[in-house]
C-alpha cells in the first residue's frame, strides 16, 4: 500500500513503531488513515521479525481525533454514518479469533503481538478509542486527553462505553465521557488508565525501553497466549472454564521450544534467549 498519512519501521530488537502522520492537521483521523493503519497492523502482526508494536503520533501530538472537515461533512449531507465508514476492501487485522473482536478497534485484541500506545501529545475523539483498545498505554507528562463526544452532541464512540469501565471503573468512566473536560496525563495515571508516565523529553526512548524488555526478555508465545486469555476471559463469567483451558494451554506450550529454553535458563541462572530457542528447534 502507498502510505500517505502513516509510516512504520522495524528495529533490530523486534520492536516495530507505527506513526500517525498528519502533523499539519494534528495527526487527525481520516478514512485513509484508518485503511493504512489497518494494513500496517496486519502486516506487522504476520511479520516474524516483530514482537512488539508501538503506536504513536508524528511530532508533538498523538491524534486530535476525527478530521474537522469530515465532521463538518455530516452536517451538510443526509448520509448514513455507519455505512459511510465501512469501506470495502480494507485489511482485517486480528479478525477470525472471535466474532466479538471482528469490529473497528476491537480487532487490536485479536492480534498476536502486544500493542503499546505511546501517547506523546494531545489525544482526543477516536484517538482515545485507539489508545483504549491497545494492550499498554504510556503517556508524556502534561498531555491533554478528551473523548470530546458530549461537546459535539455525540454518544460514546466505538465501544468506549464498554471498554473504559473495565479499565478505570464506572465512576471515572462517567466523569470522562459525560463532563467532556480535558484531562491531563497525570490524572489519567491516577485513574489507572496508564501503565506509565514519562517526561516529554526522551519520552519515546523510555517507551522503547519497555518495549525492548518485552521483546527480548519474554517469550512471544507466552505473550500471545496471555493476551488471548485475558481478552477472551473478559467476555465470559466462568472462572472454572478459564482454569481448565489454561491447563490445556500449559500442556501445549510445554511442548514448545520457548518453554524448554525458559527451563534451561532457570536451571542455569541466566536470562532466557527465546530467539536462540526458536532458531535451534
Amino acid at each position: 500500500m502507498d502510505l500517505k498519512v502513516t509510516r512504520y519501521e522495524i528495529r533490530d530488537d523486534g520492536v516495530a513503531t507505527v506513526w500517525l502522520t498528519r502533523p499539519g492537521r494534528g495527526n487527525s483521523w481520516t478514512k485513509r488513515m484508518n485503511a493504512e493503519y489497518r494494513w500496517i497492523m496486519e502486516s506487522l502482526d504476520s511479520d516474524n521479525r516483530v514482537k512488539i508494536i508501538v503506536v504513536t503520533g508524528e511530532g508533538r501530538q498523538f491524534s486530535v481525533g476525527a478530521d474537522s472537515r469530515a465532521l463538518s461533512h455530516y452536517t451538510e449531507v443526509d448520509e448514513n454514518y455507519a455505512e459511510s465508514v465501512n469501506m470495502p476492501g480494507m485489511s482485517t487485522p486480528g479478525y477470525g479469533v472471535r466474532p466479538e473482536f471482528d469490529h473497528d478497534m476491537v480487532w487490536h485484541w485479536g492480534l498476536r503481538k502486544p500493542v503499546i500506545a505511546a501517547i506523546n501529545g494531545a489525544c482526543a475523539g477516536i484517538a482515545t478509542v485507539l489508545a483504549s483498545f491497545c494492550d499498554f498505554r504510556y503517556a508524556a507528562e502534561g498531555i491533554k486527553f478528551t473523548p470530546a463526544a458530549s461537546r459535539l452532541g455525540l454518544p460514546a464512540e466505538y465501544g468506549l462505553s464498554w471498554v473504559l469501565p473495565r479499565i478505570v471503573g464506572l465512576t471515572h468512566t462517567l466523569d470522562i465521557l459525560m463532563t467532556n473536560r480535558i484531562l491531563r496525563s497525570e490524572e489519567l495515571m491516577q485513574m489507572g488508565y496508564l501503565n506509565g508516565l514519562y517526561p516529554l523529553d526522551g519520552f519515546l526512548e523510555r517507551v522503547y525501553e519497555v518495549a525492548a524488555a518485552l521483546a527480548v526478555e519474554t517469550s512471544a508465545e507466552s505473550l500471545h497466549a496471555i493476551k488471548r486469555q485475558v481478552y477472551e476471559d473478559l467476555l465470559r463469567h466462568d472462572v472454572g472454564a478459564s482454569v481448565e483451558e489454561s491447563k490445556e494451554l500449559i500442556g501445549e506450550l510445554m511442548k514448545r521450544p520457548d518453554y524448554k529454553e525458559g527451563v534451561r535458563a532457570l536451571r542455569d541462572g541466566r536470562t532466557p534467549d527465546f530467539n536462540l530457542a526458536t532458531v535451534g528447534e
